[in-house]
């Protein structure tokens, strides 16, 4: 242990911050109670640097850990801890001494710090979960406005996929500017739709009693998804500028992959950073992320292989690269997914998991060694195509 060494354990709640300055004796030389305001984080990194602290570590409670890291991470050493694997390390642990607690912790080395990114990365994490939570809202108001329509008996929605199509989209503006005439509102609707279902069931399907209450409750919600839409195209015009900017080799290369495009490339920057360093191997990337299953077996039975927790926005945009990756015709993906599921009949939903774990590992070794995607399937069927033109050639040159 070095004798020089001086550590300091926070501990970070909504109002306050608990600290505890300890030498490599373990005898506590500071111990403090702070507000959370920014003078007060100001306070906090002064002392600490005055009393020599070089490391120091919290529990990553909710976000509130995140001003007191950007106010000391410039000055000495940081680590976010989880609270769970503070909790299953032994020893006592009280409300008053958990400051205390986490210092002595990190002084013997029993604890190991979370990935945190750089500022850059964090500022795009910032944009890319503002997506996930606007496609939320997005999705949230579409099914009001349908319900709203539903109420007046407008049952378009029985017979489109999607609420926010064309011929959908095209009837709710039509409505709100007072347009409410089947015969004008079946001729918004697409060909295909009146040719599938017949044009009588789709004019009663658009046939409603729309009251001046129902039309202005469809105009909120019709500007209301507006502006969410146009925040969506904001965060992901802003996000995908930025990945140009800093990390524009890393941003081209991920497109390589089969079914990741622009906002997919994006999405993986932000949640893991262009630097795999912080992940020594591709299954502790996997593992951060969510996707590795469980190992648990009791007297040779399996009580449970349902994956662990991680990063859910990370593992969320992988699950969707797989259904695309897996309909993407001659790619490993899609040959992978027809043998598992059609040939073994295995579950498709745990197959997904497992095509996004493998795009996952794909990401590690090609932001690790800086190459692109390599497609062994496509290299095989290049293999087989030499292989028969070479027969060819030799069956015309032994017939000749």
């Amino acid at each position: 242990m070095d004798k020089d060494r001086i550590v300091a354990g926070l501990d970070v709640h909504k109002d306050t911050i608990y600290l505890c300055v300890m030498d490599n004796t373990e005898a506590v030389i500071f111990a403090k109670v702070y507000g959370t305001l920014t003078p007060d984080l100001e306070l906090v990194c002064s002392e600490m640097v005055s009393h020599g602290v070089t490391e120091a570590a919290m529990e990553s409670t909710s976000t509130y850990w995140v001003p007191v890291w950007n106010a000391l991470c410039e000055s000495m050493s940081l680590k976010l801890v989880n609270p769970y694997f503070i909790k299953q390390l032994p020893g006592r642990k009280s409300d008053v001494k958990d400051a205390q607690w986490i210092a002595e912790c990190l002084l013997k080395n029993l604890i190991r710090g979370s990935f945190v990114p750089d500022k850059t990365v964090q500022d795009m994490r910032k944009y890319n979960r503002r997506i996930f939570d606007l496609n939320e809202d997005l999705t949230y108001n579409s099914n009001k406005q349908d319900a709203a329509l539903q109420r007046c008996g407008f049952r378009l929605s029985n017979y489109v996929s999607r609420v926010n199509g064309k011929s959908y989209q095209k009837c709710v503006r039509a409505i709100i500017t007072g347009i409410t005439d089947p015969e004008e509102l079946v001729k918004l609707i697409h060909g295909k739709t009146l040719r599938k279902y017949g044009r009588n069931i789709i004019k009663d399907a658009v046939t409603g009693d729309f009251h001046q209450a129902d039309i202005c409750l469809l105009k909120q919600y019709a500007e209301l998804i507006g502006v969410i839409e146009r925040q969506i195209e904001e965060c992901r015009n802003a996000l995908i500028s930025m990945c140009q900017e800093h990390f524009p080799k890393q941003f081209k290369r991920l497109q390589s992959i089969p079914g990741v495009k622009e906002r997919a490339a994006s999405a993986i920057i932000a949640e893991t950073g262009a630097d795999m360093k912080p992940f020594e191997k591709a299954t502790n990337l996997v593992g951060w992320c969510g996707l590795k299953p469980r190992n648990d077996i009791s007297n040779n039975k399996v009580k449970s292989n349902r994956t662990t927790h991680g990063n859910r926005f990370l593992r969320q945009i992988l699950i969707e690269i797989s259904w695309v990756a897996s309909r993407t015709r001659k790619c490993f993906f899609s040959n992978f997914s027809y043998v598992q599921c059609t040939q073994r009949h295995k579950n498709k939903m745990k197959i997904q998991v497992a095509i996004a774990r493998k795009l996952l590992v794909a990401v590690w070794h090609m932001l690790t060694k800086d190459e692109d995607f390599i497609d062994v399937y496509l290299k095989r069927l290049e293999k087989q195509a030499e292989w028969q033109n070479d027969l060819q050639a030799l069956e015309s040159l032994l017939v000749g």
